[in-house]
């Protein structure tokens, strides 16, 4: 449903998540932030371009600690498609997302357990959405109203199949057990689209 998304477009969030003054720059205005000191805590774990997010396209997030390019996407993802989604679909405005997080100095889950390569989060490069607040009061949870046939599930779904346009590989319930409760949305990626 992708209502903004054209080559140029895509070559320009290219370009911005690749480099982080390019990054700021454009953030600014899209998003409420708080530009943070990039942080290392290990080789594999570090987050350049470091920010805290409070808000995308006028909708609130719980202060969250994540990469610029990470939050330009959910920025972008946020005001062309999650806003006229919820006007769409749920006929009120998105006030809220909410998330599990972004940064975990962790190594990478599988239905087995970890295995040896590190997860994105380490990075700050993949985000976790575990649902939306609406301006009416509605609140929907992918743990509860993912399998529903409901006006709501709806939402959730076209938000997945729009998430894929604006991030590289997006990760839901219909991909394992593991996403049963949230969006992995990764900066990073193949174009894996579950």
């Amino acid at each position: 449903m992708s209502h903004g998304l054209s080559p140029l477009t895509t070559w320009k969030l290219r370009q911005a998540s690749s480099d982080t003054e390019s990054c700021m720059a454009a953030l600014d205005g899209a998003a409420a932030f708080e530009r943070l000191t990039d942080m290392t805590h290990t080789d594999a774990c570090h987050i350049t371009g470091r920010i805290t997010l409070m808000s995308v396209a006028d909708a609130h997030i719980a202060p969250l600690e994540t990469r610029c390019a990470t939050a330009l996407r959910l920025a972008m993802w946020a005001h062309h498609d999650l806003r006229p989604l919820a006007q769409d679909i749920m006929h009120t405005d998105l006030a809220q997302i909410d998330h599990i997080g972004s940064y975990n100095c962790r190594q990478m889950r599988t239905l087995s357990g970890t295995n040896e390569r590190w997860s994105t989060h380490a990075t700050a490069d993949a985000i976790d959405i575990a649902g939306f607040r609406f301006a009416d009061g509605t609140k929907l949870r992918l743990i509860n109203d993912w399998t529903k046939d409901t006006p709501g599930a709806s939402f959730l779904k076209s938000a997945r199949n729009s998430a894929c346009t604006w991030f590289p590989l997006t990760l839901s319930p219909a991909y394992n057990a593991l996403h049963a409760d949230h969006f992995h949305l990764q900066n990073t990626g193949w174009g894996l689209c579950r």
